[in-house]
């Protein structure tokens, strides 16, 4: 998770970062920054919550210059406080530096102690402070000193990177973290998720290359390719949940993915049902396309408050309970009496899922046959997802039949992972067309520190 955007050369710039990591707040909720340059120094703040929360307008016009970078978090490695926002800002032997991170180091613990044994005091616990200790131990010029870096760190990485003159964004040899490169005036920007081009006007160009290295200056555009590219492994989940439905992932609609999503699961588990209901909002799109392919009618069953974030993303399952009692209503008319195709986006650790069936059920629904287009999460994810422990996964400690036990769905089917890789529809000729599988089948594309 975590989202990141940064512009280069633009009069507004910490203004549209502003509307950028705006854009991107469903992918972090725990802490917001943003980083500006005016060409000699640069201009930080960065706090915990909600990007609304951290900014105000005062703040925006106190960050001067005509680049900045932006990011939101989500915790995966270190605590939620104020010190672990990004982004970081750091001083080495050729200047300052920012950086921004989406995705997760799996090497990081090692090399953290590599580093404190040659010298290194760490000021944060995020693994993102291992990157900036690896540049400065290179040294200048800025871009050898990251490319030195990137050849140390494994795992999943989308990073900005921002100095007195230029940007710096570079994506792991899997591309693992969705980031685009957009166009907008005599100006560029990145942002992991095309909605984020869209919210500032910027005309999408292109996806990031597994292993590229772009560099953005006033020489223009350099693109370098520093690491080797593996075969593509980007997240499923992209898909799945985590990235807005009006955004494209690598050439992919997410709207229309979760829609085949939700099609391809009547071809592999039709039933007879009245109504079909999604859960909001990552839901509801599958929901739709289940719909369409049964010819039973789509309902809104449930109302969201729109004023209550992603349950999922926060940062503890007394929160995630706390979340899910204030973020979801039953419309009762819609569902009493009916027997429901209720589909959910996914199961990780089965709380949500069984409070919204005993919700449902207290409300009138007769039957509630649960359906989830992805399949069970039987592993953690070492990537840049908040599921480091496998016994917090309901499917790696219960089966199937289990599982509809526990949540009390009359019946529960999981897409199959041939059936998902196949409904996103992508190109990528490589295994598991370029996705990565590893928290359904724990088949981890990259070595494991």
């Amino acid at each position: 998770m975590c989202g990141v955007f940064g512009i280069f050369n633009h009069p507004n710039a910490a203004e549209l970062t502003y509307l950028g990591i705006h854009a991107l707040q469903h992918r972090g909720q725990e802490s917001a920054g943003i980083c500006s340059s005016d060409g000699e120094r640069l201009h930080v703040h960065r706090s915990t919550g909600l990007v609304t929360e951290v900014f105000s307008q005062a703040q925006q016009h106190q960050l001067p210059g005509n680049m900045a970078i932006g990011h939101v978090r989500y915790t995966t490695a270190g605590e939620s406080d104020h010190l672990n926002a990004q982004p970081l800002v750091f001083r080495y032997s050729g200047g300052q530096v920012a950086v921004a991170h989406n995705g997760n180091l799996v090497n990081a613990q090692r090399l953290r102690t590599q580093l404190e044994r040659q010298g290194s005091i760490f000021q944060t616990t995020t693994d993102t402070e291992v990157i900036p200790h690896l540049i400065a131990r290179t040294g200048p010029p800025i871009l050898n000193a990251v490319q030195d870096a990137l050849r140390v760190i494994e795992g999943a990485f989308a990073l900005l990177f921002l100095t007195e003159s230029g940007l710096i964004t570079a994506q792991d040899s899997r591309g693992f973290r969705p980031l685009s490169l957009g166009k907008l005036g005599e100006g560029w920007v990145v942002a992991s998720e095309t909605c984020a081009l869209d919210i500032v006007g910027a005309e999408f160009v292109r996806d990031l290359r597994p292993g590229e290295l772009l560099t953005i200056s006033a020489n223009g555009l350099e693109s370098t390719p520093c690491l080797a590219p593996n075969p593509r492994a980007i997240c499923s989940f992209e898909y799945i949940y985590f990235a807005r439905p009006d955004s494209e992932i690598n050439g992919v609609s997410v709207h229309d993915a979760r829609k085949s999503l939700g099609r391809r699961i009547f071809e592999e588990s039709p039933v007879e049902a009245d109504v079909v209901v999604g859960v909001p909002d990552s839901g509801i799109a599958s929901a739709i396309g289940y719909a369409e392919a049964s010819g039973l009618p789509y309902e809104l069953g449930m109302m969201k408050n729109r004023y209550v974030g992603r349950t999922f993303i926060q940062p503890s399952q007394e929160l995630r309970q706390q979340g899910v009692r204030m973020k979801l209503s039953p419309v009762r008319s819609a569902i009493a009496g009916k027997r429901l195709v209720l589909v959910d986006d996914s199961i990780v650790r089965g709380t949500t899922s069984g409070r919204i069936v005993r919700m449902l059920k207290d409300s009138g629904a007769k039957e509630i046959h649960l359906r989830i287009p992805s399949p069970p999460i039987t592993h953690p994810c070492l990537y840049g997802i908040d599921t480091a422990r496998r016994k917090e996964l309901i499917a790696a400690e219960y089966d199937v039949p289990a599982i509809q036990e526990k949540i009390g769905a009359d019946s529960l089917y999981f897409l199959s992972a041939e059936g998902m890789v196949e409904a996103t529809g992508r190109a990528d000729s490589s295994p598991n067309r370029g996705h990565c599988l590893a928290c359904f089948n724990g088949d981890y594309p990259t070595p494991i520190s």
